[in-house]
């Protein structure tokens, strides 16, 4: 019997392409107990998928709009569970 994980897909708004989100979201992982990806979409936004423990999956999330708030307008987040996807923390 596999434990599911808490698994988030946002999608951030704003100046967030060419800044270097990506790279900061990356760094920015590896203090924390989360693995998924972050890419840039077509659109301007840029797509990030993460799993963990919910509540560290959470204050991920916190830390990177805390410390890209000069770039993010919006955020849409969605949570739900399911079995771990991913190994470490890449672009997508």
């Amino acid at each position: 019997m596999s434990a599911e994980t808490t698994h988030l897909q946002a999608r951030f708004h704003g100046r967030v392409q060419g800044v270097g989100f990506r790279f900061y979201t990356i760094q920015l992982a590896r203090g924390y107990a989360v693995s998924g990806f972050v890419r840039n979409e077509a659109d301007g936004t840029v797509w990030l998928e993460a799993e963990g423990e919910e509540a560290e999956v959470k204050r991920f999330l916190g830390a990177l709009r805390e410390g890209m708030s000069a770039f993010i307008r919006q955020c849409d987040e969605t949570y739900g569970c399911r079995e771990p996807q991913f190994s470490g923390f890449n672009l997508g």
